[in-house]
């Protein structure tokens, strides 16, 4: 009987399967024309695909000469509507021209799904008009984005605490560091909030409210050795970030040697972002294997997705003393079924001075035996060689990182691990 209905569930998937693709194929079929004519068109030099109509409730207009002058253009099947359907986070890779630096690849994102660009605009209407649609440039100017307005000197916590990960704990050294680093400005290098323009002061509020991705990598740039993807500039709904390379999922069955060398680099990312001299601890609360990417001629690992990143600042901690604040905070495991569980407390990452929570999630969720990801599992040093295997320590010190069972055993067990791994990593050069 049971051999009957797996036989029954695997015929309906063949069928199934025959569909979609016929479907796509006679999709194909039927709009050869209109297809032919998109892999023609540029529409990264189009006004209404940039929705550059929806500004000033847009990431913001820097790069737009550049996008309507066609200096971006779509690769190869980015170029058909038709597969937007697949993609569902709206990622786009293209080829960006200079005169006289040539070509170079460009990741575009719109910062969200379709309906979850529609959620903005209904959520500015609603704040405005009490309504879900409306005429959303005239609606944004009854929103806190516009109440901030010229006369308002600072951004200040009051204002925006709580608006999204980046801001949940604010300090005013946080908030000045935003500003005066804001790209979207042709007067960058202020913190004062009065010294943008009014559109440009309502783009960087909505940009901080809705998805702060932008302003991370503004905030903390690769050029002064921060570990994200280099922020470009943006137009209307689509911003533009340096390509970096495949994602670390691709490593996952890589040689030895690279992926221990990829591994250390983690763990060297997650304590650079929870100790640097700026006394500002970056913690991931989103951790996978498809938020980083691999340099193809450096191997440098870069986080290409920041926009689950709460900044606190240890400095801040320091002066107020919230109860416990220097009691260290171990973070707790979380042994679920699903991929890239994390468990946190935002009040508590906002609170201490002294946290493992980078570790913890580089660990649980990248290296040890308990990271899973799409269908594999046993982390990104599974199958070590058999003297490392036999040897134990790298399992041991895995597993105290990811689930300590001495106390303030995750603190220790990382500093091993990244020396243990530094020390692998030379030897196998």
């Amino acid at each position: 009987m049971l051999r009957l209905v797996s036989l029954k569930l695997g015929r309906l998937y063949r069928y199934v399967k025959l569909a979609v693709l016929g479907s796509l194929a006679a999709a194909l079929v039927l709009n050869t024309h209109s297809l032919l004519a998109s892999l023609q068109r540029n529409e990264l030099s189009e006004r209404r695909f940039l929705q550059l109509n929806k500004c000033p409730a847009c990431w913001g207009t820097s790069w737009c000469r550049k996008f309507l002058n066609g200096q971006l253009r779509l690769e190869s099947w980015g170029r058909l509507r038709l597969f937007d359907f697949f993609n569902v986070k709206n990622v786009y890779f293209a080829r960006y021209g200079e005169p006289r630096e040539g070509s170079r690849r460009v990741v575009l994102k719109r910062l969200g799904s379709a309906q979850e660009l529609a959620d903005i605009d209904t959520k500015i209407c609603r704040r405005a008009t009490g309504r879900g649609r409306c005429d959303l440039l005239q609606a944004l100017h009854a929103t806190e984005f516009a109440s901030l307005n010229g006369d308002v000197r600072l951004l200040t916590p009051d204002a925006v605490e709580g608006w999204s990960d980046l801001v949940h704990c604010p300090s005013q050294r946080l908030l000045d560091r935003l500003v005066r680093r804001y790209a979207e400005t042709k007067d960058s290098g202020s913190f004062l909030l009065r010294n943008l323009k009014d559109s440009e002061r309502m783009q960087l509020l909505i940009t901080l409210a809705f998805n702060p991705e932008p302003l991370v990598l503004q905030s903390f740039p690769s050029d002064e050795g921060w570990p994200f993807a280099k922020y470009l500039g943006a137009c209307g709904r689509m911003v533009a970030v340096n390509y970096v390379g495949e994602e670390l999922w691709s490593y996952f069955n890589a040689p030895w040697e690279k992926r221990v060398d990829l591994a250390w680099q983690l763990m060297e990312i997650a304590e650079q972002l929870t100790n640097n001299d700026f006394e500002f601890a970056l913690y991931l609360l989103d951790v996978s294997f498809d938020n980083f990417a691999v340099g193809p001629r450096d191997g440098k690992v870069i986080i290409v997705d920041a926009e689950n990143v709460l900044v606190a600042d240890k400095r801040f901690i320091r002066q107020n003393k919230p109860e416990n604040w220097d009691v260290w905070y171990e973070s707790k495991f979380d042994d679920c079924d699903k991929e890239a569980c994390l468990s946190f407390s935002k009040e508590i990452l906002c609170a201490r001075v002294t946290v493992d929570h980078n570790y913890y999630a580089i660990c649980q969720n990248l290296l040890s035996r308990h990271a899973t990801w799409r269908g594999t599992s046993g982390g990104l040093l599974h199958h070590p060689p058999a003297e490392i295997a036999k040897d134990g320590r790298l399992e041991a010190l895995l597993d105290e990182c990811a689930n300590p069972k001495k106390r303030y055993g995750r603190f220790q067990a990382a500093k091993e691990l990244r020396e243990y791994l530094a020390q692998l990593s030379n030897n196998v050069r």
